[in-house]
């Protein structure tokens, strides 16, 4: 969190080991282990002589869900929500129009009873947003494609993001319409039409993304 939020700036050297022991109250096992993660993400790395160097940005695994986390808990900008819509939209209708393709009748059925559960009139803005995401998660699933599985920790974080954009409780009207715009796409994925799917998904996301954009207005006005 303190490298994301830029305490310790790109370029900078962490504190020694035994400084960041006694900040995080962590053996020196402990700060190892954490020091690897880290390295894994991209956030550092460490050289002889010189220590634990914070990393350019650019090495950053923005698609680790940790770091996507770190980047919400600080503070996004409009243009790095926005950034996260882009890559839905360039992967997520593909994963629909695979899942056309792809889908066995049993996934399906869930991704049918997924939407569904979208209209519930008892979820609140958290349940709606984790009914939302357990939705995509199992299209990613029925796409069939390993790879776009891996893509579920950027799925849950725009979707968890912009869920803490949001404060406004759901309407009626918001829950049918979020449960019709999925309905669409397991529709079309029933009839196999591929097109159809990848259109569906599109408009989804891009709703999605402007709802967004009008939330992160709407708090820094």
């Amino acid at each position: 969190m303190a490298i994301v939020c830029g305490e310790f700036p790109v370029g900078s050297v962490l504190p020694g080991d035994v400084e960041l022991a006694q900040r995080f109250q962590v053996s020196r096992t402990v700060l190892r282990e954490a020091m690897k993660t880290l390295a894994a993400k991209g956030l550092v790395v460490a050289k002889a002589r010189i220590g634990t160097r914070v990393t350019s940005r650019q090495f950053w695994n923005m698609f680790d869900g940790d770091v996507l986390s770190w980047h919400f808990e600080c503070g996004v900008s409009e243009d790095f929500l926005l950034s996260l819509y882009e890559v839905r939209l360039a992967f997520e209708p593909a994963a629909a129009a695979l899942a056309a393709e792809k889908a066995t009748p049993q996934a399906i059925a869930r991704l049918r009873h997924l939407a569904e559960d979208l209209g519930n009139p008892d979820h609140t803005v958290e349940s709606l947003a984790m009914a939302d995401l357990r939705f995509h998660m199992a299209l990613a699933d029925a796409s069939g494609n390993p790879f776009m599985s891996t893509l579920g920790s950027l799925i849950k974080a725009a979707l968890v993001g912009a869920f803490k954009l949001s404060s406004a409780p759901v309407d009626m009207g918001r829950a049918r319409d979020v449960k019709t715009t999925h309905l669409a796409i397991v529709e079309a994925i029933e009839k196999r039409d591929q097109p159809a799917a990848r259109a569906a998904m599109e408009k989804v996301i891009l709703v999605g993304r402007e709802r967004a954009r009008s939330n992160f207005a709407t708090q820094h006005k």
